[in-house]
C-alpha cells in the first residue's frame, strides 16, 4: 500500500471525524458534551492474526483486503504492540530452518500484554505429532533465550497442543491501582489495552457515587466487574462462556476481591430467572433477593440488547451501557430514554483508522 492506513499523521483528523459522526447520530437525545478518549496512534493492538504465505522454502506474513482480495506482505504491523512487532521477524527466522514447523502452517495468532507476556498460536492444515511438539518446544526455548516471556500453542483440526500455558497475565493500571487479569488464548479480551485502562477508569468514575449493589451482564473475564467492585456493596455478574467464567474466578482471587459473584448464565437466562419465569440449577444456593442492585452494567454484542433484556434493564435506577455498535445503541436508547436521562456520554477509540466506534452512556432514572 502506498500510504499505510495506520499513518499517525492522519489520526487526529480521523478521530475528530468520528467525534462529529457520533455527536450527530445521538443529537436527538440531547446528550451532554461528548467525552473523547484517544488511542495511542501506533502499537495499540494486543492481538493480531496473520495468514502465512509460502514461497519455496521461504514464508512471510500476509493480510488480505476483504473487498479486493488483494494480498499484502507484512514485515511489520505498526497497529500491533511493540512486543508483537519484535516477535514477528524472530518467529519467522526460527521457523524457516524447520520444515516440520513451517510445513502446512497457514496462520499465526499473537496475544500480547502490556506486562510483557505473549502467546503465539501456530495453526496448521495437518495433524500435529510428537516430532512437531519436540520442535515446537525447541522453538519456544529459542525465543525465551532471546528474552521473550512467550508460550506456544499448536492448533490443527480437532487438535490443540499447549506446551505450557494457554493464557497470559495482563496487569493494568487503573486509577492508581494495578489489576491482574488472566487472558486465555482464543477467548475474548479487550484488544486495545491502553484504551481498556481508560474505559475502566471512566466506568469507575461514573459509578463513584452509586449505592447498593451492581448487576453486570456479559461480564467476560471480569474486566469491568473487578474495576468497579469497590464502588458497590456487592457485584453479581453473568457470563455464558466457560473459559471466561474460569478466568473471572481466577481474577477475583488474584486481585483479592471478595464482593463479586460470577454466574455462568446468558443475559437472556438471567432475565428469565430474575422474573421468576424459569428455575436454573446453577442458581441453587444463591438468594437473588439478597442483592439490592440499583445499578446495572451491560456491554452487549454488536446486536445490542434483546427486547426482554432491554425491558429488564429499564427497571434499574442507573444504567451503564458500553456499546461496540452505535446503531444498536441508538435503537436501544429510543426505549431507555423514555424513563432515563443521559448523564455522561463518551467515545472510546478502540480501533483507530477504522469506522468502529466504541461508546459509553451513563443513564439515570428521570
Amino acid at each position: 500500500m502506498s500510504q499505510p492506513i495506520w499513518d499517525p499523521t492522519r489520526y487526529p483528523a480521523q478521530l475528530a471525524e468520528k467525534q462529529q459522526q457520533l455527536q450527530q447520530l445521538f443529537a436527538e437525545f440531547s446528550p451532554p458534551d461528548l467525552e473523547l478518549f484517544a488511542s495511542a496512534p501506533t502499537h495499540y493492538r494486543m492481538r493480531a492474526e496473520f495468514r502465512i504465505w509460502h514461497e519455496g522454502d521461504d514464508l512471510f506474513y500476509v493480510m488480505f483486503n476483504q473487498e479486493s482480495k488483494q494480498r499484502y506482505r507484512l514485515d511489520e504491523f505498526p497497529a500491533a504492540s511493540l512486543l508483537i512487532n519484535q516477535l514477528m521477524p524472530r518467529l519467522l527466522a526460527a521457523l524457516r530452518p524447520h520444515l516440520g514447523l513451517r510445513h502446512k502452517l497457514f496462520q499465526v495468532d499473537f496475544l500480547s500484554t502490556l506486562s510483557g507476556e505473549a502467546i503465539i498460536s501456530l495453526l496448521y492444515h495437518k495433524k500435529l505429532n510428537h516430532e512437531w511438539e519436540q520442535a515446537a518446544r525447541q522453538l519456544r526455548q529459542q525465543l525465551r533465550d532471546e528474552g521473550f516471556q512467550v508460550d506456544l500453542i499448536g492448533r490443527a483440526h480437532k487438535q490443540k497442543i499447549v506446551l505450557e500455558r494457554d493464557h497470559v497475565i495482563e496487569r493494568l493500571q487503573v486509577a492508581g491501582r494495578e489489576l491482574q487479569y488472566m487472558q486465555v488464548e482464543n477467548s475474548f479480551t479487550q484488544p486495545n489495552a491502553g484504551m481498556n485502562q481508560q474505559m475502566l477508569e471512566w466506568a469507575q468514575d461514573v459509578t463513584r457515587d452509586a449505592d447498593g449493589d451492581l448487576l453486570e451482564l456479559y461480564c467476560g473475564n471480569g474486566n469491568f466487574s473487578l474495576a468497579m467492585a469497590h464502588n458497590f456493596n456487592q457485584v453479581l455478574a453473568t457470563e455464558i462462556a466457560k473459559p471466561s467464567v474460569d478466568s473471572a474466578q481466577f481474577n477475583i482471587a488474584a486481585n483479592g476481591i471478595d464482593n463479586v459473584k460470577i454466574l455462568r448464565m446468558s443475559a437472556e437466562e438471567f432475565t428469565m430467572a430474575i422474573r421468576g419465569e424459569r428455575e436454573f440449577n446453577r442458581l441453587k444456593g444463591i438468594d437473588l433477593q439478597s442483592y439490592h442492585c440499583n445499578t446495572i452494567f451491560v456491554d452487549p454484542p454488536r446486536a445490542g440488547l434483546d427486547q426482554a433484556t432491554l425491558d429488564m434493564v429499564q427497571a434499574y435506577e442507573r444504567i451503564l451501557y458500553i456499546s461496540c455498535n452505535p446503531l444498536t445503541l441508538k435503537d436501544n436508547l429510543q426505549q431507555l430514554i423514555q424513563s432515563h436521562r443521559i448523564e455522561r456520554f463518551a467515545l472510546f477509540d478502540q480501533f483507530p483508522y477504522t469506522h468502529h466506534m466504541e461508546s459509553g452512556v451513563w443513564l439515570v432514572r428521570r
